[in-house]
């Protein structure tokens, strides 16, 4: 396993992981739980900085297939040798282990027809292919899930859901795009996320993008000798130049540059960074609203996340509205720069080493101060970063906070307690 840009990549074989995938269809058969895979490029990788929850379900699958030139180099870079496989290609290695075990394939998303068309090409491959199913699905723009909730298209997720469970596939390919079809693995089909359907049929669950358009031969494919060169994009980029230049521009010239930072640069900057003072009255007592991290039980703190480039005020807001899910609180004052902190080895995000997910040598703390004006029932924690949250009376905030924050707590409540 290798981290590149706060991302775990794997860094097996292409026949050690077809050797897992295996496994997890014979275990998956015998009442294990399903797994998913995800096959990351530096598109994904870039996405996930400006995305908490992209990178919490990346880093949580099963599999991470680097799928990618750029992330092979990146990897060259750090002392590490990883191999690029393309998704498409696992997609073909997975439909001939299914065929050989006489599991069933569902294909999901693409344009209109374009799964079924994709299907069939797979279906004159592999004879005895099993298809479930395939179709479009959820269409573009008829759907979001934000903060693991349905704010557009259950309705249509729960008529797609009813079709799945009917057609009881053993692995679905999911063709919406980054990073819709990651977040829609996880919430609504593995179900590792909340309000997930939790089959207990699916075994495997992968993204796939834009491969049903190459598979289906919507698109030519580019020839091997650029495939084995690595220069498959170039291809790509031939083939649809207004559609790609932008992704192409990303993935080598925005992506060589951040990770030269997260590499090179930020081990020796501090990332500024606000805590939020959440408090309401209540019975003539103030309490303040403290959070529990997802994968360390037991370490309650005050809300925090990076400024990004924001003034404290706006970078506050926002961290809050993340954090609560709502926006029912006011701005009472901010403080910059109260503390400062060095990373050791404790995990941040998806159980990451902190210093690995922004690359930054520790954080510079500022405070965001504002009063809740909601009720607790609109209060929806954030789920990759939370699990629980509770009001603590104003005297007990220290005490409650883990040992690691009592120091920036103590600051921080001595700033509020003189407003």
């Amino acid at each position: 396993m290798i981290n590149i840009l706060g991302i775990n990549i794997s860094t097996d074989s292409k026949r050690e992981i077809l050797q897992k995938i295996s496994s997890f269809l014979s275990s998956a058969s015998q009442g294990g739980d399903g797994h998913y895979i995800v096959t990351p490029n530096p598109e994904f990788l870039l996405a996930a900085q400006h995305d908490e929850e992209f990178f919490y379900i990346l880093n949580k699958a099963d599999i991470a297939v680097p799928d990618g030139v750029g992330l092979s180099l990146a990897a060259l870079a750090m002392g590490k040798v990883i191999r690029r496989i393309s998704g498409i290609d696992l997609i073909f290695d997975i439909c001939e282990i299914a065929e050989q075990k006489g599991k069933s394939i569902f294909l999901l998303g693409g344009g209109e027809g374009v799964a079924r068309q994709a299907a069939d090409k797979l279906k004159n491959l592999y004879p005895k292919l099993k298809i479930a199913g395939a179709e479009i699905g959820l269409r573009v723009g008829e759907w979001e899930i934000k903060n693991g909730l349905w704010t557009r298209g259950e309705p249509q997720n729960k008529n797609l859901e009813l079709k799945i469970n009917e057609a009881r596939p053993d692995i679905i390919f999911v063709a919406f795009g980054h990073s819709k079809q990651e977040k829609w693995i996880w919430h609504a089909l593995i179900g590792k996320g909340r309000g997930a359907m939790q089959s207990s049929f699916v075994k495997i669950a992968m993204g796939v993008g834009g491969s049903f358009d190459f598979i289906s031969g919507k698109i030519k494919r580019a020839p091997k000798v650029f495939r084995l060169l690595g220069m498959e994009w170039l291809w790509r980029l031939l083939q649809e130049p207004r559609k790609r230049l932008p992704r192409i521009f990303n993935a080598v010239v925005k992506f060589s540059y951040e990770f030269f930072k997260w590499r090179f640069v930020k081990p020796f900057l501090y990332r500024p960074n606000v805590a939020c003072l959440l408090f309401k009255r209540e019975g003539g007592k103030i309490k303040v609203l403290l959070a529990e991290r997802r994968d360390q039980t037991g370490h309650w703190q005050l809300p925090q996340g990076g400024t990004d480039g924001e003034d404290l005020a706006s970078a506050g807001a926002r961290e809050l509205r993340e954090e609560i899910g709502t926006d029912k609180f006011k701005k009472i004052a901010t403080f910059k720069n109260l503390y400062y902190y060095d990373f050791g080895e404790e995990t941040g995000r998806a159980n990451v080493l902190a210093k690995k997910i922004r690359g930054y040598r520790g954080q510079k703390q500022g405070l965001f101060v504002a009063e809740f004006t909601g009720r607790d029932s609109e209060i929806t924690i954030n789920y990759w970063d939370h699990r629980a949250w509770k009001w603590v009376a104003l005297e007990d905030v220290v005490d409650a906070v883990h040992p690691v924050r009592k120091e920036a707590t103590k600051i921080f409540m001595e700033k509020f307690k003189k407003l």
